[in-house]
Parts: structure tokens; sequence; C-alpha cells
């Protein structure tokens, strides 16, 4: 299982950062490798994501359902898909929330992503790298586009931050390689 918890400090009014991160549109623009997909009848949309983990790059598709609370600025996401080949299956689970904050706006994000299938182990194993990659991408391209700035400059993970992203490698490997042992 991946976990995903992070916030982003975001230099904008809430406002802003709300009609970015509520439109799939705007969400898939800021992630690299990610593509929108047709839209469905219940709401419903195709997406897929292109993954590099080391030197293998896998495609996920997924079908993404989204639900959002405009006036607490929350919203929940929920995708099931596979990879390209079909050897890896996932359901993912997310929230977030946009907060104010003094000078602009702060956007939580926590889920889980549930792994099954023969790349599972590989895919958890580099995660913790991978995460930590999309967050900083995600995050300045989210800065730009609410800010309308061309460059950005994102502060430094604290060492905290760095030292948490640490341990869940640390973990993961242990986690995959008692896997494996039995």
């Amino acid at each position: 299982m991946i976990k995903i918890d992070e916030e982003i400090p975001v230099p904008a009014p809430p406002g802003r950062v709300w009609e970015v991160v509520s439109d799939p549109a705007e969400v898939v623009s800021c992630i690299d490798g990610a593509e929108l997909g047709q839209s469905h009848e219940d709401g419903s949309f195709d997406g897929t994501l292109a993954v590099k983990f080391g030197a293998v790059r896998v495609r996920f598709g997924a079908r993404v359902s989204l639900d959002l609370d405009e006036p607490e600025r929350e919203g929940r996401l929920s995708a099931k898909g596979r990879d390209g080949q079909g050897a890896t299956r996932f359901t993912a689970h997310a929230t977030f929330q946009v907060r104010e904050d003094a000078g602009g706006s702060w956007v939580r994000v926590t889920g889980e992503i549930t792994l099954a299938g023969k790349l599972a182990s590989l895919i958890e194993a580099g995660a913790g790298a991978m995460v930590a990659r999309m967050t900083r991408e995600f995050s300045a391209e989210l800065v730009r586009r609410c800010t309308g700035t061309t460059e950005v400059t994102l502060p430094r993970p604290s060492v905290w931050t760095r030292l948490r992203a640490w341990w869940l490698r640390i973990f993961q490997r242990s986690e995959v390689r008692s896997g494996q042992a039995q």
C-alpha cells in the first residue's frame, strides 16, 4: 500500500486554488504524464498516468470518480484501474482540502493506493521517491497556475519532511523483503 500525506503551500487566495484543484482538466495539466479521457454519464471519467520507476515506465489507466464539496473546499477522489499490460491492478482513494493561510493557501492531500499483481512490489518499493518527485512537480505547476508566474521557487522540504520520506522508503523496502520471504 502506498500512503500519501502532503501539504502544499500556494501563495494565492483559496478561491483561486479551489478553481484549479476542483477542475480535473487543470489538475491533469499539473501532472507530467497524465491525460484526461472520456467522461461518463455517472460523472466519472477515464484517465491515464505514465510513471517511471527507475528504468521501468508503467502506464496506468483508470476510471475516476470525484465528489466535490465546494462550500468546504474539499474533495474526494476514487479510482480503479490497471497498468497497460494488465499485470498490476490498483484502487486509490484520496481526499483534498484547500485552507486559507496568512498570505495564501494550503492544499492538504491524503490518500492510499492499494496495488495487486506482478509489478506491485516493484512499484511499492519505489513509491517514496516517486511520490516525493511527483509532489514537487505538481506543487510547482499548481503554484504557477494559481499565481500566473512563470518561474516558481518552492520552499525546500523541511528536515522532517525529508526524514519522513526516507523512513517511508526504508519501511516499504522492509515490507517488500518480508513479503518476498514468505
